[in-house]
């Protein structure tokens, strides 16, 4: 479960870091903005949700399991 929350936050950042990419870069001198940061962003939003989902598929599962906080010391 560790690899796998890893991997989804490095797929996430690297869908940031595209996304700024082609901010940056669409649409200067002339040419058409070709729709790339709005993919990027859209692939980060669903990777997020699986992430999400898996981490909650782990947790009922008992893959995973709260650790919780401690109360009033």
């Amino acid at each position: 479960m560790k690899y796998l929350v890893a991997l989804a936050f490095v797929g996430i950042f690297a869908s940031l870091a595209f996304a700024l990419f082609y901010m940056l870069k669409d649409g200067r001198n002339g040419r058409a903005k070709s729709g790339g940061m709005a993919r990027a962003l859209t692939f980060r939003i669903g990777i997020s949700v699986v992430l999400f989902l898996c981490m909650l598929l782990a947790w009922k599962f008992g893959y995973i399991q709260p650790t919780g906080l401690p109360v009033g010391k």
